[in-house]
This record gives structure tokens, C-alpha cells and sequence, in this order.
């Protein structure tokens, strides 16, 4: 997948990893970007910034997700690349509200089935396209204090991974995005008041800058990848987790205790 030339839509795009997609895929030549955020002024800054089109979109909207995507074919003709970006965290564990919960699955995973139903019948349509999911190393790992988090993360990847096997082969290229820390507001913020699972995170390897992230999806997308790893230590502690569980849960069980 080469953005150049590409119509592509980022949601989650006011700031963070979506806004670094976004200016690296408009700089890398694509003919269209749609910045899409549940903050309207902050995707008409990013899109004024590099030449986009800003969109207000609430992802957890199935109608609005559908609505987005018919705009853009309308306009442009087709989608090329679509990236459900947009997550939200919580900090919590059991004593998360049952609304968050809700929310987190809204946002975290819904929105990728609400956005793989709208688009991929247009990339069907038009020969193919590609499918870019912002999940997180939580999602092959976990995040140990945040529970909503790490299970709508998992459910994200797992989602992928259906969709790569539903449609790998009728022309619909699907990728997954797990990043650990990436200094975004998302990590940035809560780490600051001293969070326990932004602790944990910072705790586990080097924080990126959302432009680094940004060049290791656009590697990732040129080579095929399935599983985009900006930290390649998500890939080893993966191998390790499934080849000794327990003793992964353990050395999990250490990291949440060191970070509390």
C-alpha cells in the first residue's frame, strides 16, 4: 500500500498518532486526507495545516461513520486507505462504570466494525484498498491497570485479524497498529498525574514521537504487514507471552505491582 496518489480518511486525526498519519500521508503525495475527529476545530487545524479535509465525526455514530465514507467516495471517487485511529482509556479497572465500559467498546471497537461496513463494499467495488486499525500493544499484551482498555484493545486486533482473513484475498488489505508509548496526550497527560498504567507503559520501553509511529506504519503498509510494531519489542514479549503464559502473567503481575 503507497499513499501516494491515494484518497485516504484518518479518524482521530485532531491530534496524536492520527494528526502524524495524516501530515505523513499528505507529504508523502496522497491526493486526498480526510481528517476526521470528535473535536471539529482541532481536524480543521490539522487539515488547514497540510491541505486536508476536515471532518466532525463521532466514530461510536454507525450513521455518521457511513455518511463520512459516502461524502468521500462522492467527492473523490473511491477510498484507498481507511485508518480507524480514534481510542479512548480509562485508568480503570472493575470499579469502571458500566457507561465507560460501553463507551470503550463504542469507540475502541465498534467504530472499526461501523467504518469496515461502510468501506470495504466501496473497495470491493472499486478493486481493492486497504484497512488500518489503531489498536495498541495492549492488545497482543495488556494494560495492567486499565481493564477496559486492554480488553476493547484485544477485541480490536481480533476484529483485524477476522477481517484479514474475511477479505485478504478479494483484494482488501488489513493492518493492525501496536504501538506501546507514544507521546500523545492519551499517555502523556495521565502519566503526568502519575497514572499507574501510563506508569507501566512508560516503564516498559522507549516513548515514540507520533511522527516516528507515523513512519514505522507507512514501512508497515508498503511492506504488506499485518501486525505494524513500532517498538519491535511487542513482537518478543508476544512470542514470549504465548510460549509461557504463567510465567509472563507473573512477570506482568511484577511490572503492575512496580508501578502502582
Amino acid at each position: 500500500m503507497n499513499p501516494a496518489g491515494s484518497v485516504v480518511v484518518v479518524t482521530g486525526a485532531g491530534g496524536g498518532i492520527g494528526a502524524a498519519l495524516a501530515a505523513r500521508f499528505a507529504a508523502d503525495g496522497a491526493s486526498a486526507v480526510v481528517v476526521a475527529d470528535l473535536d471539529g476545530d482541532a481536524a480543521r487545524a490539522v487539515a488547514a495545516r497540510i491541505g486536508g479535509v476536515p471532518e466532525t465525526l463521532d466514530v461510536a455514530d454507525a450513521t455518521a461513520v457511513t455518511d463520512l465514507v459516502e461524502r468521500t467516495v462522492g467527492r473523490f471517487g473511491r477510498v484507498d486507505l481507511f485508518c480507524a485511529n480514534a481510542g479512548i482509556t480509562t485508568e480503570l479497572g472493575l470499579d469502571a462504570p458500566e457507561a465507560l465500559w460501553r463507551r470503550s467498546f463504542e469507540v475502541n471497537v465498534m467504530a472499526h466494525v461501523h467504518a469496515a461496513r461502510a468501506v470495504v463494499p466501496h473497495m470491493l467495488a472499486g478493486g481493492g484498498g486497504h484497512f488500518l486499525a489503531t489498536a495498541s500493544a495492549a492488545g497482543l499484551l495488556t494494560a495492567p491497570a486499565d481493564a477496559p482498555y486492554s480488553v476493547t484493545k484485544h477485541a480490536a486486533v481480533g476484529f483485524a485479524e477476522w477481517l484479514a482473513i474475511a477479505y485478504g484475498d478479494r483484494g482488501i488489505g488489513v493492518s493492525v497498529l501496536c504501538p506501546m508509548g507514544v507521546a500523545t496526550p492519551m499517555l502523556m497527560g495521565p502519566l503526568d498525574a502519575g497514572a499507574a498504567s501510563a506508569r507501566a507503559v512508560a516503564a516498559s520501553g522507549e516513548i515514540l514521537s507520533p511522527e516516528a509511529v507515523a513512519d514505522a506504519v507507512v514501512g508497515g503498509l508498503a511492506a504488506g504487514e499485518f501486525l505494524i510494531l513500532p517498538h519491535p519489542e511487542v513482537g518478543t514479549f508476544w512470542a514470549k507471552k504465548a510460549a509461557r503464559p504463567d510465567r509472563w502473567l507473573a512477570a506482568m503481575r511484577g511490572l503492575a505491582g512496580r508501578s502502582a
